[in-house]
């Protein structure tokens, strides 16, 4: 049973609201791969996971690879670049990657280990990017650092702003990582069954510069970030967070 599935008395697996996909991200405009990806998952615990089992077997709904890896780009492994992406010279790209329609990953860039760039997704210099979906039309144009995550459409994502998916605060950090990681919602624990989950990031979600999300935080749509040097917990959609 996925971790976020609740068994109330009529005996049917139901999840809440806010832990499911369609809470955070629209299906709309982001391809054939990524929403295929989110009908198939009932919570967003599922994502990840799931998006990691198809790049270690693409299917045949991954087989575009017309688009273009400039000379000087430093790739490596499966690495898909789909019509009308780029990957740019002095990029490094270590795959499994998909990079979909439009996307561009620039000089400077580093993205690496079960990666998904949306369409039309910008991923720019100083950008470190592993084991997460950016949705479309997402930026993240400046040095920052995107881990363990799912981040929605229309984000901007600040510079030296960053997730974390790892736990540090009981004792030495240990790598494979150990301990789960949960998140609370209306008092109830909910574990996500990874060792490392960074963040759930909704659709149209304004991160300003210099913010660091804690494991596990989840942002709801359409939410803005103020100036925060540190940020964790629930935000509702919409929410101003000052």
């Amino acid at each position: 049973m996925s971790p976020a599935l609740l068994t109330p008395s009529s005996g049917t697996e139901t999840v809440i609201d806010e832990l499911t996909p369609a809470y955070y991200l629209s299906s709309e405009d982001i391809g054939p791969y990524i929403s295929g990806l989110l009908a198939r998952c009932i919570s967003v615990f599922d994502i990840k996971p799931t998006l990691i089992a198809d790049l270690d077997r693409p299917a045949a709904g991954l087989s575009d690879r017309g688009g273009v890896i400039e000379p000087g780009a430093h790739v490596s492994g499966d690495v898909i670049v789909q019509s009308g992406a780029r990957i740019e010279a002095g990029a490094r790209v270590i795959g499994p990657v998909l990079v979909c329609e439009g996307a561009v990953i620039a000089a400077g860039a580093y993205v690496r280990d079960h990666v998904v760039i949306g369409p039309h997704t910008q991923v720019g210099f100083g950008a470190e990017i592993t084991r997460s979906l950016l949705g479309a039309h997402m930026f993240a144009k400046h040095a920052c650092f995107i881990g363990d995550a799912i981040v929605g459409s229309g984000v901007n994502f600040g510079v030296f702003s960053s997730t974390t998916g790892l736990l540090a605060s009981e004792g030495p950090v240990t790598e494979p990582a150990v301990k789960e990681i949960a998140v609370t919602l209306g008092g109830r624990k909910y574990g996500t069954g990874q060792t490392k989950f960074g963040a759930v990031i909704g659709d149209g979600v304004t991160l300003c510069a210099g913010t660091v999300l804690c494991p596990g935080t989840l942002i709801g749509p359409r939410t803005v970030i103020y100036p925060r040097t540190q940020l964790g917990g629930f935000m509702p959609a919409g929410s101003r967070v000052r």
